[in-house]
């Protein structure tokens, strides 16, 4: 089946709301699709594809948060019947791209990139991914010269991103190194823009409360039911690396993580780990959220840096909290500068948060 015929299946049967943009990219999955389900082209002398029969052309399917890239994703691998399948979140696939390489080196090789790409070539002829960003000069690196291997071996890439490819590490640390992977990029792979007016993300939070006080036993009831309304209750752990450590989200799917603050402010953890938790998240659910005082000020002010991080990347937060924002901090040092905090914690609760 096609995802065009799967779509439409399921407008019909109102459990989707057609969309145009999200039509007018269908065809793009189905071109995949329908390549794929052609004999794999034959390589020739050095394993190199010749110009009849090239492999297949990935697609890149980049946009705003909440337009529905990830559904259609989803909705594609599930009805391509190609059996040598995976769909794994961008950021989880680099963690184990990092632990394969780690291991291989423990054997002497020098370098660790091919044999990795050899494994991953051998299991898997398709690879989604979702939300497609790098925003570390390590990361950007290995990317470059794994994609690389992958695609010459005929690995077919169906990726999302809230970036178009050229902004792909955009002002990252030598980003010169990392422009010749976009253009290969580029070549094996259909860029398509999907351009809707729709955030549905936002629409299934409208009229929503999501800043609840007391953190108590219906404040978690109802945060788990937007939980399950966002991301229908499913969901694993998501590891982002930052600075050679990892930031664990206990929770992710398609954008939207969930964490309790112990999680987040209760660990050693600074401005470049909440930065890289803003530019990966687009909806945070974060619960327990405590009085602060001296008593743990070194959270407290891990909480303001979080909440900062989160405001400038325009953060969509749900909350529960042991007070209203003015209330949760009232003694102790910080306590005026905290009222920005509080400010902030106000201006996320509005109805239009995060639709700039």
């Amino acid at each position: 089946m096609l995802l065009t015929d799967a779509y439409t299946a399921l407008t019909q049967a109102g459990e989707i709301t057609a969309d145009p943009a999200q039509i007018a990219a269908l065809p793009f999955f189905d071109d995949v699709a329908a390549q794929m389900a052609k004999p794999a082209p034959k390589k020739k002398l050095f394993g190199i594809f010749g110009e009849d029969d090239a492999p297949v052309k990935g697609l890149y399917l980049w946009g705003g948060v909440g337009r529905g890239k990830s559904m259609l994703m989803d909705l594609f691998y599930e009805t391509i019947p190609e059996p040598r399948k995976r769909r794994v979140h961008f950021h989880a696939f680099i963690q184990e791209i990092h632990s394969a390489m780690h291991e291989i080196r423990k054997t002497g090789v020098d370098d660790a990139i091919q044999p990795v790409a050899d494994e991953i070539s051998a299991q898997v002829r398709l690879l989604c991914f979702d939300e497609m960003q790098i925003t570390d000069i390590t990361d950007a690196m290995i990317v470059g010269r794994l994609f690389e291997n992958l695609l010459a071996k005929g690995v077919v890439v169906v990726t999302t991103s809230n970036r178009i490819p050229d902004d792909l590490y955009k002002n990252g640390l030598n980003r010169n190194l990392f422009i010749p992977f976009i253009e290969h990029l580029k070549d094996h792979m259909t860029v398509h823009e999907l351009v809707s007016e729709t955030d549905y993300r936002q629409d299934r939070l409208e009229g929503e409360q999501v800043y609840f006080s007391p953190a108590n036993a219906d404040a978690k009831a109802r945060i788990s039911a937007i939980w399950q309304s966002l991301t229908g209750g499913a969901g694993g752990p998501l590891s982002l690396r930052v600075k050679g450590r990892d930031v664990i989200l206990p929770a992710f799917r398609n954008g939207i993580a969930r964490a309790s603050f112990f999680d987040l402010c209760g660990q050693p953890l600074g401005a470049a780990d909440y930065l890289a938790v803003a530019e990966s998240v687009r909806v945070l659910v974060l619960e327990d959220i405590p009085t602060l005082s001296r008593n743990n000020f070194n959270e407290a002010k891990r909480f303001v840096t979080l909440i900062d991080a989160l405001y400038e990347g325009n953060v969509r937060l749900i909350c529960s909290a042991a007070a209203q924002p003015e209330r949760l901090y009232l003694e102790g040092e910080g306590v005026f500068e905290f009222e920005r905090t509080a400010s902030r914690l106000r201006e996320m609760q509005s109805a239009d948060w995060g639709q700039a």
